[in-house]
């Protein structure tokens, strides 16, 4: 299985890129033998991304690295309540069912509460439009409630680690369906499409 780590912050140390390798490493605890691939959507020459020239190899590597996948964990900073412009720019350069057959967990970090309902409002919608299989509930958390020590790493609060958690447990197990699902499409026998039939006038 493949999976990718989308980070949508524009900044190069965030809360919501701390947050990403913390849900990816404890999928990799729960879940052995996927092979990780990461990409940071501000590390994508700007020029290309903003006048959408899938020709450059940059890009054209980042998309094949969404079309490889069977995972997608998306992360996300909440800006103007909702996600960021560097991560729609990408996402608009995906063909309409760029997310077909995927399994979708989204991750989003904001300076309060307020705007938690950004998952379900702003990015939810934009992942479901672009034709992703399952979408697992998101994980919102504060900048508060990932606190990093350069010693210690990074301390997650109590309820933010029991979402970690469950998000982590439902992907495990979307991941063992999704294991079934293709072993299924992979034995379906091919059915031919039925030529119309043309009657006689």
């Amino acid at each position: 299985m493949s999976i990718l780590l989308l980070g949508g912050s524009p900044a190069a140390v965030s809360s919501t890129g701390r947050l990403l390798d913390h849900v990816a490493e404890k999928l990799a605890e729960r879940s052995t033998g996927h092979r990780y691939t990461k990409v940071q959507v501000r590390e994508l020459p700007a020029h290309a991304l903003l006048h959408a020239e899938t020709s450059d190899l940059a890009i054209k590597r980042a998309l094949a690295a969404v079309s490889e996948a069977d995972v997608v964990i998306i992360a996300t900073p909440v800006y103007k309540a909702s996600y960021t412009g560097l991560l729609k720019a990408f996402l608009d350069l995906l063909p309409q069912d760029g997310l077909a057959g995927k399994l979708v967990l989204p991750l989003a970090t904001g300076g309060s509460q307020s705007h938690m309902l950004a998952l379900d409002y702003a990015l939810r919608p934009v992942l479901h439009a672009l034709d992703a299989r399952h979408v697992l509930a998101g994980i919102y958390a504060t900048s508060s409630q990932l606190v990093w020590n350069e010693v210690s790493g990074l301390a997650v609060d109590q309820a933010i680690a029991w979402r970690v958690q469950a998000g982590v447990e439902g992907l495990a197990a979307a991941l063992h369906g999704h294991k079934s699902w293709q072993a299924q499409q992979a034995q379906a026998p091919f059915v031919a499409p039925v030529e119309p039939i043309r009657l006689a006038r």
